[in-house]
């Protein structure tokens, strides 16, 4: 019986080990692209995705969103959702067409910020984000990695966006995950 035991005791020991490490091995930053095209106008999509305070009425993954003080004339908000309470602020806004956002929280295990293209597709609309990425816990690289995917999040917000303009859509990934030594900060 001790025999098992330290034979399993050392495997969930190799196990872990392996995970730690290969966070390790992996870059801290990393750049990724989902896009959808929706029948809805750029003009009606943006309301949607330029106002945090609208976001509980149609992203799943939120509870509530506060605003705060805007920082340099600059949005900011926080959200309470599935992953916590994460603060967030507009860096940059080009009205109609692009939004670019970064998470302003320090102690988080990841960080970096969203590129939002809104662009007219025939009648309709093409939304691009580009996620522009840190991940700074190994253990936590490593399962962003090779379990979430740095693309669920994004797919999410484009697909929650889609049933609120009863406009199903399916997220495509049209830049595959770039992992490198440094982010481009948005």
């Amino acid at each position: 019986m001790m025999k098992w035991l330290s034979i399993f005791a050392g495997a969930v020991i190799a196990a872990v080990l392996a995970v730690v490490l290969t966070g390790y091995a992996l870059p801290q930053s990393h750049v990724a692209s989902v896009t959808a095209v929706y029948s809805a106008a750029p003009a009606e999509i943006w309301p949607w995705i330029s106002q945090p305070e609208r976001y509980p009425s149609w992203r799943n993954s939120l509870t509530a969103v506060e605003l705060l003080p805007e920082g340099g004339g600059r949005v900011a908000w926080r959200e309470t959702g599935k992953d916590g309470k994460i603060s967030y602020r507009f860096t940059e806004r080009t009205e109609g067409e692009r939004l670019v956002t970064l998470i302003t929280d320090e102690g988080l295990p990841f960080g970096g910020g969203w590129e939002f293209d809104l662009q007219s597709e025939g009648k309709g609309s093409r939304l691009t984000i580009t996620e522009h990425g840190e991940v700074y816990n190994p253990v936590f690289r490593f399962v962003s990695r090779f379990f979430l995917g740095h693309t669920s999040t994004m797919e999410a917000y484009l697909t929650d966006l889609g049933k609120a303009l009863g406009d199903p859509v399916t997220p495509r990934v049209i830049k595959p995950d770039q992992s490198s030594g440094t982010a481009r900060k948005p």
